[in-house]
């Protein structure tokens, strides 16, 4: 492959090094598989580091360069394995940045280590991780949308309504405003992607139907953030758990912040109405071995726990694939806003423009007039877009409608503040028998035994999803045996995973090119003290559960 060159001979070298440390090879007598005998360097993977470095900002890149160079005023690079071990703790615990900075690094590489495919579209190492790869080769699924595609340097559409963004809500406003006799635009930042083109691969997944190509963090490093951007946003690539909004909140909600009606029946027979829509039922919730864990430990404790409702088509459901569906639903089950409200809209005359990032809001005399974009599509070829309508809906998420607002000069003083990001991680449990992880949807099981422990705030308990680069990424590395040796014992693992209300709030601000940069730390002291709870209430499930 051809590679982009932005790092010095000796720094590329200490990169080699380093992601050799991370992923070293080691010798064992039983290495079924060859995982402890392979390196990062034998897969390629400092070579794709380093163009993945190529695409940085460059106030990050030269972040990047000068940790490297950091490690190689060490001698990192002549420093056997357990030296360089040392080192890279050692550098890591000297500030916050380079713990950032470390951190990143060792991310990226170890995501690269499990998840990039070879030719054939296989990676090594998941033969010994008890990864199956793909189920099957995407069908040949026609794309009923046609989005509006810039012919000249500028495109110009008249709409009663543009609505920026595509997924949970920008597709439904989309669809029932059209049904409403409204001309509606609707503007996607991400391309159009179906069935025919889900591959069930995790790094392509990220690429294409991730935003920011897939696990983006928050300024410091501390949170990762996972996001869809593609046509059906979210939608497309979360794992169909579809709650309904719990009564205290509601409660809260309308109590606080003067959002009448949503303690009430027009609430609900909204929500009656959208899971109508999607198709919302429990016939398509199978148990793999990591919910059967969950459900046996929810019982030995006494703890709450059901099976979780998902928009999922009946007839087109597949367990076998199922566990790949946030990669893309291969089977077409899943009823997302690609399937659902986005269809209404079309089907009612509105037009869809994809791969647009929208730049600001047009305003005169203090009133939306529109949006303006900039279009580009696959090749790199570009176009300026220009939506003229007397409404505007911004319905990029909590992570880019700030930005747009901010771009934009618009909202007022509180834009960008109070973000929150419901904080998560998993508690891996290793059992006695293959816990297939990868079979059937990826969250089929839930117990809200503590969803209301203090003020209306608590956690849920879900499970995960079969991501190996994913895992291989966010399992502990406190060195490089112990990596490896934990990511051997996959195929008996079950990850629990707590999910926090959380009360704090984040902040997201823009950088200098009017891009969202997200602020977020877990300093609340009630959601400092519900995670540390979660996190002994996993351990507990998995002990219950035989772990």
């Amino acid at each position: 492959m051809a590679v982009t060159v932005v790092l010095s001979e000796i720094q590329r070298d200490t990169l080699a090094r380093l992601c050799d440390t991370f992923a070293p090879s080691l010798e064992r007598d039983a290495d079924p598989g060859g995982l402890f005998a392979r390196s990062a360097s034998d897969l390629g993977i400092p070579e794709v580091v380093e163009q993945t470095l190529a695409g940085l900002p460059d106030a990050q890149l030269e972040g990047t360069r000068a940790l490297l160079d950091a490690f190689a005023a060490e001698g990192f690079g002549e420093l056997p394995l357990p030296a360089r071990e040392a080192v890279v703790h050692a550098i890591a615990d000297s500030s916050p940045e380079a713990l950032a900075g470390v951190q990143a690094l060792k991310g990226l590489c170890l995501l690269l280590f499990y998840a990039l495919p070879d030719e054939q579209g296989r990676n090594p190492n998941w033969e010994a991780i008890g990864y199956p790869g793909p189920r099957s080769a995407p069908p040949a699924t026609p794309k009923p949308i046609a989005p509006v595609v810039p012919r000249d340097e500028v495109l110009t559409l008249e709409a009663d309504v543009v609505v920026v963004g595509s997924g949970a809500g920008g597709g439904v406003l989309a669809g029932r405003l059209a049904q409403a006799g409204k001309q509606v635009v609707v503007l996607e930042m991400g391309g159009y992607f179906n069935e025919a083109d889900f591959n069930q691969l995790e790094l392509w997944a990220y690429e294409n139907l991730y935003r920011g190509g897939g696990i983006t963090t928050t300024e410091d490093g501390s949170v990762a953030l996972m996001a869809g951007s593609n046509l059906g946003g979210g939608t497309t690539v979360n794992w169909t758990n579809c709650l309904r909004t719990y009564p205290w909140v509601r409660e809260q909600w309308a109590r606080e912040f003067g959002l009448e009606g949503l303690d009430g029946a027009e609430y609900d027979a909204c929500l009656d109405a959208v899971f109508a829509r999607l198709g919302v039922n429990d016939d398509c919730s199978d148990y793999n071995g990591l919910h059967q864990r969950l459900h046996e430990g929810c019982e030995k404790l006494g703890y709450g726990f059901r099976r979780i409702t998902r928009n999922a088509d009946r007839a087109a459901y597949d367990p076998d694939t199922a566990g790949l569906l946030g990669f893309g639903d291969q089977s077409g089950s899943k009823q997302g806003t690609l399937k659902t409200y986005l269809m209404d809209a079309v089907e009612h005359g509105a037009e869809v423009v994809v791969r647009c990032r929208v730049e600001r809001v047009l305003t005169e005399g203090g009133r939306a007039t529109g949006v303006e974009g900039v279009y580009a599509d696959a090749d790199g070829r570009r176009a300026r877009v220009v939506v003229r309508a007397p409404q505007v809906v911004a319905a990029g998420g909590a992570l880019e409608s700030p930005a747009l607002l901010l771009r934009s000069g618009i909202g007022g003083s509180a834009v960008g503040h109070y973000l929150r990001l419901h904080p998560a991680t998993a508690v891996n449990g290793v059992y006695g028998e293959p816990q297939r992880a990868w079979w059937g949807a990826p969250q089929t099981g839930l117990s809200d035994e503590f969803a209301d422990l203090e003020d209306g705030h608590g956690f849920l308990v879900e499970g995960t999803h079969a991501s190996p680069g994913v895992s291989g990424s966010a399992v502990p590395w406190e060195s490089g045996a112990q990596h490896k040796e934990a990511m051997a014992a996959s195929p008996e693992t079950a990850g629990f995973v707590l999910l926090i209300r959380d009360r704090g709030h984040g902040q997201v601000v823009i950088d200098g090119d009017g891009k969202a940069v997200h602020r977020y730390a877990l300093t609340d002291e009630l959601d400092d003290r519900i995670f540390r709870r979660g996190l002994v209430e996993l351990v507990k499930l998995h002990e219950a559960a035989g772990a």
